[in-house]
Protein backbone atom coordinates (compact mmCIF):
# COMPACT_ATOMS: atom_id res chain seq x y z
CA UNK A 1 0.00 0.00 0.00
CA UNK A 2 1.42 3.60 0.38
CA UNK A 3 4.08 3.24 0.62
CA UNK A 4 4.11 -0.92 -0.06
CA UNK A 5 2.04 -3.80 2.12
CA UNK A 6 4.73 -6.13 3.78
CA UNK A 7 4.00 -8.89 1.16
CA UNK A 8 4.98 -6.50 -1.67
CA UNK A 9 8.06 -4.80 -0.60
CA UNK A 10 10.16 -7.70 -2.75
CA UNK A 11 8.05 -8.11 -5.58
CA UNK A 12 7.98 -3.90 -6.30
CA UNK A 13 5.41 -1.49 -6.63
CA UNK A 14 4.05 -0.32 -10.40
CA UNK A 15 4.07 3.46 -10.41
CA UNK A 16 7.70 4.95 -8.68
CA UNK A 17 10.31 5.55 -10.69
CA UNK A 18 13.02 4.04 -8.65
CA UNK A 19 16.84 4.68 -10.24
CA UNK A 20 19.05 1.81 -8.50
CA UNK A 21 22.33 2.69 -6.47
CA UNK A 22 25.45 2.06 -8.42
CA UNK A 23 29.11 1.97 -6.38
CA UNK A 24 27.98 3.13 -3.33
CA UNK A 25 27.72 1.30 0.08
CA UNK A 26 24.33 1.20 1.38
CA UNK A 27 23.40 4.14 3.13
CA UNK A 28 27.15 5.60 2.47
CA UNK A 29 26.88 9.30 3.87
CA UNK A 30 29.44 11.67 1.49
CA UNK A 31 33.22 12.75 2.21
CA UNK A 32 32.99 14.51 5.49
CA UNK A 33 32.27 18.12 5.43
CA UNK A 34 31.23 21.70 7.05
CA UNK A 35 27.97 21.49 9.08
CA UNK A 36 25.47 23.08 6.59
CA UNK A 37 24.66 26.51 7.52
CA UNK A 38 21.80 27.53 9.49
CA UNK A 39 20.85 30.90 7.73
CA UNK A 40 19.15 30.25 4.43
CA UNK A 41 20.44 31.45 1.03
CA UNK A 42 17.82 33.73 -0.77
CA UNK A 43 14.59 33.24 -2.75
CA UNK A 44 16.24 33.26 -6.04
CA UNK A 45 19.01 30.69 -5.06
CA UNK A 46 16.52 28.35 -3.50
CA UNK A 47 13.94 28.66 -6.85
CA UNK A 48 17.26 28.40 -8.99
CA UNK A 49 17.61 24.34 -7.05
CA UNK A 50 14.35 23.62 -7.71
CA UNK A 51 14.38 24.76 -11.02
CA UNK A 52 17.31 22.82 -12.01
CA UNK A 53 15.98 19.21 -9.99
CA UNK A 54 12.39 19.77 -11.68
CA UNK A 55 14.16 20.21 -15.24
CA UNK A 56 16.57 17.08 -14.72
CA UNK A 57 13.32 14.98 -13.72
CA UNK A 58 11.52 16.27 -16.58
CA UNK A 59 14.34 15.71 -19.12
CA UNK A 60 14.68 12.21 -17.87
CA UNK A 61 11.16 11.38 -17.73
CA UNK A 62 9.30 12.30 -21.68
CA UNK A 63 6.22 10.08 -20.61
CA UNK A 64 4.52 11.76 -17.50
CA UNK A 65 3.68 8.05 -16.50
CA UNK A 66 0.58 6.95 -14.39
CA UNK A 67 -1.47 8.13 -11.86
CA UNK A 68 -0.60 6.55 -9.07
CA UNK A 69 0.29 7.42 -5.58
CA UNK A 70 4.13 8.15 -6.17
CA UNK A 71 3.49 9.79 -9.72
CA UNK A 72 0.99 12.06 -8.26
CA UNK A 73 3.20 13.00 -5.80
CA UNK A 74 6.03 14.29 -8.00
CA UNK A 75 2.94 16.42 -9.74
CA UNK A 76 1.75 18.38 -6.25
CA UNK A 77 5.29 18.90 -6.18
CA UNK A 78 5.49 19.96 -9.43
CA UNK A 79 2.54 22.15 -9.36
CA UNK A 80 3.28 24.02 -6.23
CA UNK A 81 6.38 25.13 -7.96
CA UNK A 82 4.60 26.33 -11.30
CA UNK A 83 2.42 28.42 -8.85
CA UNK A 84 5.54 29.89 -7.27
CA UNK A 85 7.49 30.73 -10.66
CA UNK A 86 4.99 30.70 -13.28
CA UNK A 87 6.79 28.61 -15.45
CA UNK A 88 4.63 27.20 -18.04
CA UNK A 89 6.55 24.28 -18.97
CA UNK A 90 5.91 22.86 -15.23
CA UNK A 91 1.84 23.59 -16.04
CA UNK A 92 2.27 22.26 -19.56
CA UNK A 93 3.65 18.97 -18.59
CA UNK A 94 1.19 18.06 -15.30
CA UNK A 95 -1.58 19.20 -17.82
CA UNK A 96 -0.22 16.35 -20.41
CA UNK A 97 0.50 13.67 -17.57
CA UNK A 98 -3.65 14.35 -16.38
CA UNK A 99 -4.61 14.23 -19.46
CA UNK A 100 -3.02 11.27 -20.35
CA UNK A 101 -4.42 9.72 -17.39
CA UNK A 102 -8.25 11.15 -18.74
CA UNK A 103 -8.84 12.97 -15.33
CA UNK A 104 -9.40 9.11 -13.95
CA UNK A 105 -8.56 7.85 -10.61
CA UNK A 106 -6.36 4.63 -10.17
CA UNK A 107 -8.90 1.57 -9.32
CA UNK A 108 -12.27 3.83 -10.81
CA UNK A 109 -14.33 6.38 -8.42
CA UNK A 110 -15.56 3.07 -6.56
CA UNK A 111 -12.25 2.68 -4.31
CA UNK A 112 -11.88 3.55 -0.63
CA UNK A 113 -8.01 3.45 -0.74
CA UNK A 114 -5.90 6.43 -0.09
CA UNK A 115 -3.24 5.95 -2.28
CA UNK A 116 -5.68 6.28 -5.43
CA UNK A 117 -7.17 9.17 -4.68
CA UNK A 118 -3.67 10.83 -4.86
CA UNK A 119 -4.28 12.50 -7.95
CA UNK A 120 -7.50 14.41 -7.29
CA UNK A 121 -4.63 16.92 -5.44
CA UNK A 122 -3.10 17.44 -8.51
CA UNK A 123 -6.39 17.31 -10.71
CA UNK A 124 -7.68 20.22 -8.48
CA UNK A 125 -4.83 22.20 -9.03
CA UNK A 126 -4.82 21.97 -12.79
CA UNK A 127 -8.68 22.89 -12.40
CA UNK A 128 -7.53 25.95 -10.56
CA UNK A 129 -5.95 26.92 -13.03
CA UNK A 130 -8.82 26.42 -15.76
CA UNK A 131 -12.21 25.41 -14.18
CA UNK A 132 -13.69 22.53 -16.20
CA UNK A 133 -15.96 20.39 -14.41
CA UNK A 134 -14.26 17.21 -16.19
CA UNK A 135 -11.24 17.91 -14.63
CA UNK A 136 -12.74 16.84 -10.75
CA UNK A 137 -15.58 15.14 -11.73
CA UNK A 138 -14.16 11.64 -11.54
CA UNK A 139 -12.21 12.45 -7.88
CA UNK A 140 -15.46 14.06 -6.59
CA UNK A 141 -17.63 11.25 -7.14
CA UNK A 142 -14.93 8.85 -5.39
CA UNK A 143 -15.17 11.21 -2.41
CA UNK A 144 -18.87 11.79 -2.29
CA UNK A 145 -19.09 7.81 -2.24
CA UNK A 146 -16.55 7.34 0.95
CA UNK A 147 -18.96 10.05 2.65
CA UNK A 148 -21.96 8.86 1.70
CA UNK A 149 -21.80 5.54 1.18
CA UNK A 150 -20.81 3.51 4.42
CA UNK A 151 -21.20 6.63 6.32
CA UNK A 152 -20.22 4.81 9.29
CA UNK A 153 -16.73 3.39 7.54
CA UNK A 154 -13.55 5.20 9.18
CA UNK A 155 -11.39 2.38 9.10
CA UNK A 156 -10.01 3.35 5.88
CA UNK A 157 -6.58 4.47 6.22
CA UNK A 158 -4.38 1.87 8.12
CA UNK A 159 -1.20 3.34 7.14
CA UNK A 160 0.27 6.76 8.35
CA UNK A 161 1.27 7.54 4.56
CA UNK A 162 -2.59 7.83 3.74
CA UNK A 163 -3.36 11.00 5.66
CA UNK A 164 -1.14 12.57 2.82
CA UNK A 165 -2.82 10.51 0.32
CA UNK A 166 -6.34 11.64 1.38
CA UNK A 167 -6.86 13.95 3.36
CA UNK A 168 -5.87 17.52 0.60
CA UNK A 169 -8.62 16.09 -1.33
CA UNK A 170 -11.19 15.69 1.28
CA UNK A 171 -10.45 19.38 1.75
CA UNK A 172 -10.72 20.42 -1.38
CA UNK A 173 -13.80 18.57 -1.99
CA UNK A 174 -15.46 20.09 0.74
CA UNK A 175 -14.71 23.71 -0.67
CA UNK A 176 -15.90 23.56 -4.09
CA UNK A 177 -19.14 21.45 -2.86
CA UNK A 178 -19.36 23.87 -0.09
CA UNK A 179 -20.58 20.58 2.29
CA UNK A 180 -19.39 20.22 5.57
CA UNK A 181 -19.79 16.37 5.60
CA UNK A 182 -16.49 15.67 3.79
CA UNK A 183 -14.61 17.87 6.57
CA UNK A 184 -16.44 15.84 8.98
CA UNK A 185 -16.04 12.52 7.64
CA UNK A 186 -12.03 13.41 6.87
CA UNK A 187 -11.82 14.04 10.80
CA UNK A 188 -14.09 10.99 11.87
CA UNK A 189 -11.01 9.19 9.55
CA UNK A 190 -8.06 10.65 10.69
CA UNK A 191 -9.31 10.36 14.23
CA UNK A 192 -9.49 6.42 14.04
CA UNK A 193 -5.63 6.16 12.33
CA UNK A 194 -4.77 8.28 15.26
CA UNK A 195 -6.46 7.38 17.92
CA UNK A 196 -8.60 3.93 17.67
CA UNK A 197 -5.60 2.57 15.35
CA UNK A 198 -3.26 4.51 18.02
CA UNK A 199 -0.55 5.24 15.25
CA UNK A 200 0.37 8.66 17.19
CA UNK A 201 2.56 8.23 20.14
CA UNK A 202 1.91 11.15 22.46
CA UNK A 203 4.88 10.46 24.39
CA UNK A 204 7.61 10.55 21.48
CA UNK A 205 5.04 13.53 19.98
CA UNK A 206 5.88 10.85 16.43
CA UNK A 207 3.81 8.71 13.93
CA UNK A 208 4.07 4.55 13.62
CA UNK A 209 4.03 3.49 9.89
CA UNK A 210 0.86 1.43 10.59
CA UNK A 211 0.25 -1.20 13.75
CA UNK A 212 2.64 -3.52 13.30
CA UNK A 213 5.30 -1.02 13.49
CA UNK A 214 4.62 -0.63 16.99
CA UNK A 215 6.45 -4.22 17.45
CA UNK A 216 9.36 -3.85 15.66
CA UNK A 217 12.82 -3.22 17.07
CA UNK A 218 15.75 -1.77 15.24
CA UNK A 219 18.98 -4.41 16.27
CA UNK A 220 20.15 -2.34 19.06
CA UNK A 221 16.89 -2.68 20.51
CA UNK A 222 15.29 0.59 19.86
CA UNK A 223 11.58 1.46 18.58
CA UNK A 224 11.08 1.92 14.67
CA UNK A 225 9.79 5.64 13.54
CA UNK A 226 10.15 5.70 9.91
CA UNK A 227 11.52 9.21 8.30
CA UNK A 228 9.06 9.28 5.60
CA UNK A 229 5.79 7.91 7.51
CA UNK A 230 6.16 11.11 9.90
CA UNK A 231 7.24 12.84 6.69
CA UNK A 232 3.79 11.92 4.95
CA UNK A 233 2.12 13.27 8.15
CA UNK A 234 3.46 16.20 8.68
CA UNK A 235 3.17 16.95 4.46
CA UNK A 236 -0.64 16.30 5.46
CA UNK A 237 -1.13 18.79 8.30
CA UNK A 238 0.57 21.24 6.15
CA UNK A 239 -1.23 21.03 3.19
CA UNK A 240 -5.06 20.93 4.93
CA UNK A 241 -4.63 23.95 6.64
CA UNK A 242 -2.88 25.36 3.88
CA UNK A 243 -5.87 25.13 2.02
CA UNK A 244 -8.29 25.57 4.85
CA UNK A 245 -6.61 27.63 8.34
CA UNK A 246 -10.12 27.39 9.70
CA UNK A 247 -9.68 23.66 10.20
CA UNK A 248 -7.13 24.83 13.01
CA UNK A 249 -9.16 26.27 14.85
CA UNK A 250 -12.10 23.84 14.73
CA UNK A 251 -9.98 20.65 15.27
CA UNK A 252 -7.22 22.25 17.48
CA UNK A 253 -5.16 19.35 16.95
CA UNK A 254 -4.21 19.65 13.57
CA UNK A 255 -2.08 22.71 14.47
CA UNK A 256 -1.25 20.84 17.76
CA UNK A 257 0.31 18.14 15.49
CA UNK A 258 3.05 20.14 13.38
CA UNK A 259 4.07 21.52 16.63
CA UNK A 260 4.55 17.97 18.43
CA UNK A 261 6.60 16.60 15.29
CA UNK A 262 8.48 19.67 15.15
CA UNK A 263 9.39 19.23 19.05
CA UNK A 264 10.82 15.69 17.67
CA UNK A 265 12.47 16.14 14.54
CA UNK A 266 14.49 18.99 16.47
CA UNK A 267 15.92 16.05 18.28
CA UNK A 268 16.36 13.94 15.46
CA UNK A 269 18.35 15.89 12.85
CA UNK A 270 21.44 15.28 12.02
CA UNK A 271 24.25 17.24 11.50
CA UNK A 272 24.39 17.03 7.74
CA UNK A 273 21.02 18.73 8.08
CA UNK A 274 19.27 15.15 7.04
CA UNK A 275 17.75 12.85 8.60
CA UNK A 276 18.14 9.14 9.11
CA UNK A 277 15.68 6.66 7.99
CA UNK A 278 14.83 5.93 11.68
CA UNK A 279 14.22 9.27 13.75
CA UNK A 280 15.09 7.41 17.12
CA UNK A 281 18.00 5.23 15.74
CA UNK A 282 20.85 6.61 13.82
CA UNK A 283 22.58 3.16 13.47
CA UNK A 284 19.48 1.29 11.95
CA UNK A 285 20.78 1.87 8.32
CA UNK A 286 21.78 5.18 8.98
CA UNK A 287 23.08 7.91 6.60
CA UNK A 288 21.23 10.77 5.06
CA UNK A 289 17.64 10.84 3.31
CA UNK A 290 16.44 13.05 1.32
CA UNK A 291 12.00 12.37 1.20
CA UNK A 292 11.75 12.42 4.90
CA UNK A 293 14.32 15.36 5.15
CA UNK A 294 12.50 17.59 2.13
CA UNK A 295 8.62 16.39 3.47
CA UNK A 296 9.90 18.04 6.95
CA UNK A 297 11.58 21.26 5.62
CA UNK A 298 8.20 21.83 3.70
CA UNK A 299 6.13 21.37 6.58
CA UNK A 300 7.98 23.15 8.97
CA UNK A 301 8.90 26.01 7.00
CA UNK A 302 4.86 26.14 6.70
CA UNK A 303 4.43 26.44 10.63
CA UNK A 304 6.99 28.75 9.95
CA UNK A 305 5.44 30.80 8.18
CA UNK A 306 2.14 30.84 9.50
CA UNK A 307 3.18 31.31 13.23
CA UNK A 308 2.40 27.73 14.23
CA UNK A 309 5.85 26.71 15.45
CA UNK A 310 8.19 29.99 16.59
CA UNK A 311 10.13 31.08 13.40
CA UNK A 312 13.36 31.99 16.24
CA UNK A 313 13.64 28.21 17.00
CA UNK A 314 12.80 25.87 14.15
CA UNK A 315 13.88 28.46 10.99
CA UNK A 316 17.67 27.49 11.74
CA UNK A 317 16.64 23.43 11.73
CA UNK A 318 14.92 24.52 8.76
CA UNK A 319 17.77 26.25 6.91
CA UNK A 320 20.13 23.27 7.47
CA UNK A 321 17.27 20.68 6.14
CA UNK A 322 17.55 22.63 2.93
CA UNK A 323 20.87 23.42 2.85
CA UNK A 324 22.28 20.08 3.70
CA UNK A 325 20.20 18.86 0.95
CA UNK A 326 21.24 21.13 -1.38
CA UNK A 327 24.97 20.43 -0.66
CA UNK A 328 24.54 16.40 0.08
CA UNK A 329 21.59 15.16 -2.20
CA UNK A 330 21.86 17.67 -5.35
CA UNK A 331 23.78 16.50 -7.74
CA UNK A 332 25.21 19.54 -10.66
CA UNK A 333 23.14 18.33 -12.99
CA UNK A 334 20.05 18.50 -11.03
CA UNK A 335 19.62 14.70 -9.96
CA UNK A 336 18.24 14.26 -6.33
CA UNK A 337 20.05 11.09 -5.07
CA UNK A 338 19.37 9.29 -1.36
CA UNK A 339 15.77 8.36 -1.55
CA UNK A 340 14.64 5.95 -0.26
CA UNK A 341 13.03 3.49 -1.96
CA UNK A 342 9.52 2.58 -1.93
CA UNK A 343 8.84 0.73 1.06
CA UNK A 344 7.15 0.64 4.97
CA UNK A 345 10.08 1.02 7.40
CA UNK A 346 14.23 1.62 7.81
CA UNK A 347 15.21 -1.32 5.47
CA UNK A 348 18.07 -2.53 3.02
CA UNK A 349 16.77 -4.78 -0.46
CA UNK A 350 16.94 -0.92 -1.82
CA UNK A 351 19.72 1.20 -0.38
CA UNK A 352 20.15 4.46 -0.07
CA UNK A 353 22.62 6.21 -1.80
CA UNK A 354 24.03 9.30 -3.66
CA UNK A 355 22.15 7.34 -6.87
CA UNK A 356 19.17 6.49 -5.50
CA UNK A 357 15.89 8.53 -6.42
CA UNK A 358 12.24 8.60 -6.77
CA UNK A 359 9.29 10.47 -8.23
CA UNK A 360 7.67 10.93 -4.98
CA UNK A 361 10.88 12.48 -3.25
CA UNK A 362 11.59 14.89 -6.39
CA UNK A 363 7.91 16.13 -5.64
CA UNK A 364 8.57 16.50 -1.57
CA UNK A 365 11.57 18.36 -2.27
CA UNK A 366 10.01 21.13 -4.41
CA UNK A 367 6.89 21.50 -1.90
CA UNK A 368 10.26 22.24 0.16
CA UNK A 369 11.74 24.80 -2.07
CA UNK A 370 7.93 26.61 -2.46
CA UNK A 371 7.66 26.83 1.47
CA UNK A 372 11.16 27.61 1.90
CA UNK A 373 11.39 30.23 -0.33
CA UNK A 374 8.53 31.85 1.56
CA UNK A 375 10.51 32.30 4.25
CA UNK A 376 13.18 34.00 2.40
CA UNK A 377 14.19 37.44 0.49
Amino acid sequence: MSEISRRQLLAGVAGATILPATGVLAGAAPAAAAPPASVLPSRADVLAVARRVNDQWIGAHGDPGNNQWARATYFSGNMALYRTTGEPRYLAYAQRWAEQNNYAINNGVATRHADDHTAGQVYYDLYDVAPAANKIAAINESIRRMVQNQPTKVDDWWWVDALHMAMPVFVRVARQTGDDAYLQKMFALYTHTKRTRVLYDYTNELWWRDEGAKAARSPSGKLVFWSRGNGWALAAHAKILNLNPGLGTRWPEYRYNIQGLARSLAKAQRTDGLFNVNLVDPAHFGGPETSGTAFFAFGLAYGIRTGIIDRATYLPMVARAWNGMVATSVHADGFLGYVQGVGYAPESSQPVTTNSTADFGVGGFLLAATEVANLTT
